[in-house]
């Protein structure tokens, strides 16, 4: 039986550019995953290979960037992607190639600037950092950073609540994009609070922060691909926001443990949009 509606629209599909994770927790693995979740068709174009758990990384072997343009190319001759979202890049070469390719077909793109992995290890060279400011930020139609990624971008330290509403608002000035700068970096706090500024407003994206328990792991990825699902099924922007917070909230909430003391996130039966709230902040703050 076919998954479409009674009109027989085109199901919805969106397309991950990022790396694969052989430990299944973050990259086009956790993206998928997230993907399937919100009932959106995923589609990729793989930019590396890593050998890698949810504890470390131990090898990367980036694909030539023709091959990543070949995989963007071949997918969207065929499938109707609604929205796409790059995620682990690594190379200036790769990011030039993946902002030409987004330029031609003109594809409404989440970035998330994947530049180090949770357990420390670099996934973007240093040299395509300027390549990702130049060519590819100005592209994005969201832009979603964590903390120390947000740093790197703007060349300063972020050290409090006023500097994140701050830097996302540079952020924003200097791309164009919307931005949702993420607070897993923040000191903790009650709260989760993101920040995001969309139009020149500012708001703030809570939810309640959950105790560390060691499935923090593809958070960034899953957020991302999260936002990326809810658009391609055409959600306004604000419920948008709201599902994917609430679906990374309850991913680490109901994490699984897939060994001897190694927990991941997993996509979650409850709901918990109800314990996310959107709300508009004054330049003051």
């Amino acid at each position: 039986m076919m998954k479409n509606n009674p009109k027989n629209k085109i199901y919805p599909a969106a397309l991950t550019i990022a790396g694969s994770d052989s430990g299944g927790g973050a990259g086009i693995q956790a993206d998928l995953r997230t993907f399937n979740a919100f009932g959106v068709y995923g589609c990729t174009a793989i930019t590396a290979v890593t050998s890698q758990n949810p504890k470390r990384v131990t090898r990367i072997d980036a694909l030539p960037a023709e091959g990543v343009v070949s995989q963007i190319d071949t997918v969207l001759e065929a499938v109707a992607i609604r929205h796409a979202k790059s995620g682990m890049l690594f190379s200036a070469e790769i990011v030039s190639a993946v902002a030409d390719a987004v330029k031609r077909h003109r594809i409404p793109l989440v970035v998330d600037p994947v530049m180090v992995s949770t357990s420390g290890s670099v996934l973007l060279e240093n040299s395509a950092i300027e390549a990702l400011k130049r060519e590819l930020l100005p592209l994005a139609e969201w832009i979603t950073p964590n903390i120390p990624e947000a740093e790197l971008l703007l060349g300063r330290k972020l050290r409090s609540g006023r500097d994140y509403f701050d830097a996302a608002r540079e952020c924003h000035e200097r791309w164009g994009a919307a931005i949702l700068l993420k607070s897993g970096h923040a000191p903790a706090g009650k709260f989760a609070d993101d920040v995001v500024c969309r139009e020149g407003q500012l708001y703030r994206l809570r939810s309640r922060r959950l105790p560390e328990h060691g499935c923090s792991h593809g958070t960034g990825c899953t957020l991302s691909a999260a936002l990326t699902a809810a658009l391609a099924l055409e959600m306004p922007w604000k419920n948008a926001l709201c599902e994917a917070k609430a679906f990374v909230l309850g991913s680490m909430e109901e994490f699984v443990e897939i060994g001897k003391g190694v927990t991941a996130m997993y996509p979650p039966v409850e709901d918990r949009i109800d314990q996310v709230r959107l709300e508009r902040v004054s330049p003051e703050r």
